[in-house]
């Protein structure tokens, strides 16, 4: 019984640091053709539609499919700048809890004797899949909160004890900020070292080279797909970047003093600063000129680290997803042009 609990304890921490890492790997854009790593497989996303495909133990891929409806186009006042983005964002998250249910369920999955113990081993799974996210997501709220938000603010107000450039306004934010991203940037790299995040990461890269295979040439070739880089300036890990840039200076021109109203001062700018990072990224990206650039230059640095080379079994997973989701806008009218 103890082994029991101890295997399932294992098994459950691997699955949470797979699944913590998951907002690193996904573009926050609303674009023809993007996606995001889950585990053991990639979703793909065109305008209408969506496709999760998943490499099961035995080999197989597992692919689910459905439609998509731009959150525009359900409420008009989401066409606005800065809500525009909250919209986007929010879709693209509910996007992915349901990318990563899916995952879980199938990389989880094994194969079973017979088919009463296929449908009790799937909805055992099933129930371990839906729990592991319901954790996920509390702890990933608490952790960012604590990580990005209590810590650096705790560790500037300690420095500004004992420093007195830090008793400006200005210099206690700014060291507030740069903590803030020294933290992000060694977490990052912390969990690149993670044998369990590596594979993540190798459909991180399979889903980037196949999305830039589709915009270059038309086609979703294996060949094409390996000819492809990995770095691609649509990622999650870039629009995380801006998010700390915009955020440090936001917060630069706080004018709060004590620790509380600090705190909750930056929580509560969240969804705003959420907004205009997004209307950042989309201003460059139509652009392409110098600022689309400087933009996407640090994103596709740390994409080093957060992408590996994948093998023809992961580009192949990452293929047939971008071919369903294609295939399903075909048949709602979509027309794809490559971007």
């Amino acid at each position: 019984m103890l082994n029991q609990i101890l295997k399932f304890g294992r098994s459950a921490i691997r699955k949470l640091i797979r699944l913590a890492a998951l907002p690193l790997l996904q573009g926050p854009e609303e674009v023809l053709v993007g996606g995001q790593a889950v585990i053991e497989g990639v979703m793909m996303r065109s305008p209408h539609s969506y496709a999760i495909a998943v490499r099961k133990p035995d080999g197989s891929l597992a692919v689910t499919q459905g439609f998509l409806e731009r959150p525009s186009e359900k409420h008009a006042w989401l066409k606005w700048p800065v809500l525009r983005g909250l919209g986007t964002l929010g879709q693209a998250m509910v996007l992915g809890i349901r990318a990563l249910r899916f995952s879980a369920q199938e990389a989880l999955a094994e194969e079973s004797p017979s088919v009463d113990a296929a449908k009790k081993e799937g909805k055992k799974k099933a129930d371990l899949g839906n729990g592991l996210l319901a954790l996920n997501l509390i702890l990933s709220l608490g952790f960012f909160i604590v990580f990005y938000k209590l810590v650096p603010l705790y560790l500037a107000t300690r420095a500004q004890k004992h420093f007195t450039i830090f008793g400006s306004m200005i210099m206690f934010n700014l060291l507030d900020g740069i903590i803030r991203i020294v933290l992000f940037l060694a977490f990052l790299y912390l969990l690149s070292r993670s044998k369990e995040i590596q594979r993540v990461f190798e459909y991180h890269g399979a889903e980037h080279k196949v999305v830039w295979a589709f915009e270059k040439t038309g086609r979703t070739e294996l060949a094409d797909a390996r000819k492809s880089t990995r770095f691609h300036p649509r990622c999650g890990t870039s629009f995380l970047l801006v998010v700390m840039v915009i955020a440090l200076i936001v917060y630069l021109f706080l004018p709060f003093h004590s620790f509380a109203a600090r705190f909750w001062s930056r929580i509560l700018l969240l969804p705003l600063i959420a907004g205009v990072s997004y209307e950042f990224i989309r201003y460059a990206a139509k652009s392409k000129g110098w600022i689309w650039r400087a933009a996407a230059a640090p994103g596709l640095w740390l994409q080093r680290v957060t992408t590996r080379e994948p093998d023809d079994s992961q580009l192949e997973t990452a293929i047939r997803a971008l071919d369903t989701a294609m295939e399903l806008e075909r048949t709602k009218g979509g027309e794809l042009v490559i971007a």
